[in-house]
C-alpha cells in the first residue's frame, strides 16, 4: 500500500471531501447546470447575422440611402411621408423596427389619408396651398407617440403638378410649407426634407416600394418586377436591366437625369433604368390630346353630351364632344400624335416615345406592375374588382373597355358606370384610350401580354399602398 504523509496526505483528504459533496448534492447541481448547458448550446447554434459586402444595407452607389440597412437596437422608428401630387395631397405613416421591417399602426401597418385639391391647385396662394396640408398634419400627429415625435422624421415630396408650376411658384410653395412644419409641426423637418421630387427619384422609390414589399431585393434583376406609375401630372416607367445593357445608356445632357441608377440593395448591385415623362400622366396627357386636335369646336375624344372646356396649368381647351359622338379611332390616333411616338429626334437603337430611350428590355421588365391611375380606371371601367389589391389584366382590356365607353353619350355612361364620379364621366373615352396607346404604342408592351394592375402589395397578413413615399420612408428612416 502506498502512503502518503504531510501536505499529500492532506490534499487527498480535500478531493475526497470535495468528491463526496458532489455525489451527495449532484441532483442539485443538474437542476442549476442543465438550463445553463441548454442555452450555451443553443447560442452556438445559432446562425450568425450575415454581413454584406455594403456594411448591410440597402444603399445607392455613392452613399446614397435608398432602403433599409441594419441599425442598432432600439425603439420603434415612425416615418411621415407627403405625397403632394398634382391631382392631391397623401400623407403616409409607417413604422419600422430594429430591422427596418413594417410593424403596424393600430390596426393597420399604415396611416394612409388624402385629400384634394393637391398643392398646385392653389397656386397663386403659397400659405393656402400650405395650410392645405393641416388636416393630414393632425391625422399624422394622433398615431405617432408624443415622445417620439420630436425625432419622428416628416418629409414633403411634391411631384409632376408642383413641376409644372415652374421654379419660381414652386418654391414659393415649398417655403410656405416648411414654415408651416417649423412652426406648427411636433415632428422633425428640414428645409431639404420639403422638396419637389425629380420624376426619376419618384420611379426608383416606386421601384424600391414594390420590390420590397414583394420580397425581391437582394435576389438578380431578373426576378425583380418592372413598374410603370400613372399619376395626374407625368408617367414613370422604371425596372432592373443588366450590367451589358446599363453600359449602352445614352449621354443626357446636363440639366436631365440619367436614364441609369446604380443601387446597392441588400447586397446585390441593381442597375435601375429609370425614366420620368413629365406632361404624360392622365390628367396632363388629356391636355395633351386636345392640344393634337385643335383647330376643331368639339374632340373626337369626349362623350356626346357633354359641353366644356378642360384646364390643365395655364391652357384651357376645348373639350365637349362631336354631335355624332365621340370616336375610338379617331381618338386614338390623337392619342398616338400625343405621344409623339415616331419623334425624329429618336436616334436611338430602341425607343418608347418622343425620343426617349427604353433601357433595352429584358428579364426586369418581363413582369410589369402598373400602378395608380391605371387601376383606378380600370376598375371604374368595371374590368377589375375596386376592393382587391392586385389584379391581373392584358392591355387589350384597356381597348375593349375604351371601344365600349366611347359608343356611349354621358347619360348614358352615368348609367353604365355609376361608380365613376361626376366629373370623370366625360372623360372616360380618353382615359381609356391613352392608357391603352401608352402601353402598347408608348411602352411597346404587346397587347396580350399579362400585366399586375397594383393598388395593394401583400405584407405578411396587411396591404400596403403601392407607392413612392414607402421607399421615401425607408431611406429616411435608416439614415435617422
Amino acid at each position: 500500500m502506498r502512503r502518503y504523509s504531510g501536505a499529500g496526505a492532506r490534499q487527498q483528504q480535500q478531493t475526497e471531501a470535495v468528491a463526496d459533496r458532489v455525489h451527495r448534492y449532484r441532483g442539485v447541481l443538474l437542476v442549476v447546470l442543465a438550463p445553463v448547458l441548454l442555452i450555451s448550446f443553443v447560442l452556438l447554434l445559432m446562425p450568425r447575422a450575415p454581413t454584406s459586402a455594403s456594411g448591410g444595407g440597402l444603399l445607392a452607389a455613392g452613399g446614397r440611402r435608398w432602403g433599409p440597412r441594419a441599425v442598432e437596437d432600439g425603439p420603434n422608428k415612425y416615418a411621415v411621408i407627403f405625397d403632394a401630387g398634382s391631382s392631391g395631397s397623401r400623407v403616409h405613416v409607417y413604422c419600422f423596427d430594429e430591422n427596418l421591417d413594417l410593424v403596424p399602426i393600430g390596426k393597420e401597418i399604415e396611416l394612409f389619408k388624402q385629400k384634394k385639391p393637391g398643392l398646385s391647385a392653389h397656386a397663386n396662394d403659397p400659405q393656402e396651398a400650405a395650410e392645405s396640408l393641416i388636416s393630414l398634419l393632425e391625422e399624422a400627429e394622433k398615431v405617432v407617440p408624443v415622445e417620439l415625435r420630436k425625432q419622428t422624421p416628416v418629409r414633403v415630396g411634391a411631384t409632376a403638378g408642383l413641376r409644372a408650376l415652374g421654379t419660381e411658384r414652386s418654391e414659393e410653395i415649398l417655403q410656405a410649407v416648411r414654415e408651416l412644419l417649423r412652426d406648427k409641426s411636433s415632428f422633425k423637418s428640414q428645409p431639404d426634407w420639403v422638396t419637389v421630387l425629380d420624376g426619376s427619384q419618384e420611379g426608383a422609390f416606386q421601384w424600391v416600394t414594390i420590390n420590397y414589399l414583394l420580397g425581391k431585393l437582394g435576389k438578380p434583376y431578373s426576378d425583380t418586377v418592372g413598374v410603370v406609375d400613372l399619376g395626374g401630372g407625368s408617367v414613370q416607367m422604371a425596372y432592373a436591366i443588366s450590367e451589358k445593357d446599363a453600359v449602352k445608356a445614352p449621354d443626357v445632357s446636363d440639366d436631365e437625369d440619367s436614364y441609369v441608377k446604380k443601387l446597392l440593395l441588400k447586397g446585390t448591385t441593381y442597375y435601375l433604368y429609370v425614366h420620368s415623362y413629365l406632361h404624360y400622366g392622365l390628367l396632363a396627357a388629356r391636355a395633351e390630346i386636345f392640344k393634337a386636335g385643335e383647330g376643331n369646336d368639339h374632340s373626337d375624344c369626349m362623350l356626346e353630351g357633354h359641353h366644356g372646356k378642360y384646364s390643365y396649368g395655364d391652357n384651357t381647351f376645348e373639350a365637349s364632344g362631336s354631335p355624332s359622338g365621340a370616336s375610338y379611332s379617331k381618338c386614338r390616333a390623337l392619342a398616338v400624335r400625343a405621344l409623339k411616338v415616331d419623334e425624329p429626334a429618336c436616334t436611338h437603337m430602341k425607343c418608347t416615345f418622343g425620343g426617349v430611350w427604353n433601357g433595352g428590355g429584358g428579364d426586369g421588365q418581363k413582369n410589369l406592375f402598373v400602378a395608380s391611375f391605371f387601376f383606378d380606371r380600370a376598375a371604374e371601367a368595371g374590368f377589375v374588382d375596386p376592393k382587391a389589391a392586385t389584379a391581373e389584366v392584358k392591355p387589350s382590356d384597356f381597348e375593349e373597355a375604351a371601344r365600349r365607353v366611347c359608343k356611349l353619350n354621358v347619360k348614358d355612361a352615368h348609367a353604365t358606370y355609376p361608380d365613376v364620379s361626376e366629373e370623370n364621366i366625360p372623360y372616360l373615352c380618353i382615359d381609356l384610350v391613352y392608357q391603352y396607346t401608352l402601353l402598347v404604342d408608348g411602352f411597346g408592351v404587346d397587347p396580350y401580354q399579362d400585366i399586375t394592375l397594383v393598388k395593394k402589395v401583400s405584407y405578411g397578413d396587411s396591404y400596403v399602398e403601392a407607392a413612392w413615399p414607402l421607399g421615401s420612408a425607408i431611406e429616411v428612416a435608416s439614415s435617422s
